[in-house]
């Protein structure tokens, strides 16, 4: 809660660019208004995960364009990818969002039932 506090209190001096005492006051009750949100321990660790998959993707994406760029791919393909369980609607953008940043890949439809449709590219398989 102190840490929620904190953050209110130092995201609203930052956008206000004023320490005045009045202004820290009224960052003092704003921050004391806003209604908390309710998250569980496994959100968390969800969005931390998505979060380490964000900054992994960005190389990712850039070694997969060079690829393309001096390897072209001619092979395509459409795979489903299982959504995992009890994921929150921006979790599922965020997925979405990660298979689709890499020049490979792009998700074509979500599936209710638990499915991303994903089309791939890949490399031409050499023939004998």
């Amino acid at each position: 809660m102190i840490g929620h506090f904190i953050l209110r209190l130092s995201i609203w001096l930052l956008l206000t660019a004023n320490v005045s005492v009045t202004n820290i006051i009224i960052g003092v009750i704003i921050a004391l208004l806003l209604p908390r949100g309710k998250s569980s321990p496994e959100k968390l660790k969800s969005w931390l995960k998505v979060i380490i998959k964000i900054f992994v993707a960005i190389p990712v994406a850039f070694m997969e364009a060079f690829e393309i760029i001096f390897r072209p791919h001619k092979q395509e393909e459409i795979i489903m990818e299982k959504v995992k369980l009890n994921r929150s609607p921006l979790l599922v953008f965020f997925d979405i969002f990660l298979i689709t940043f890499t020049p490979k890949t792009i998700v074509l439809k979500y599936h209710e039932e638990g499915w991303y449709e994903v089309h791939y590219i890949k490399p031409r398989k050499k023939q004998a």
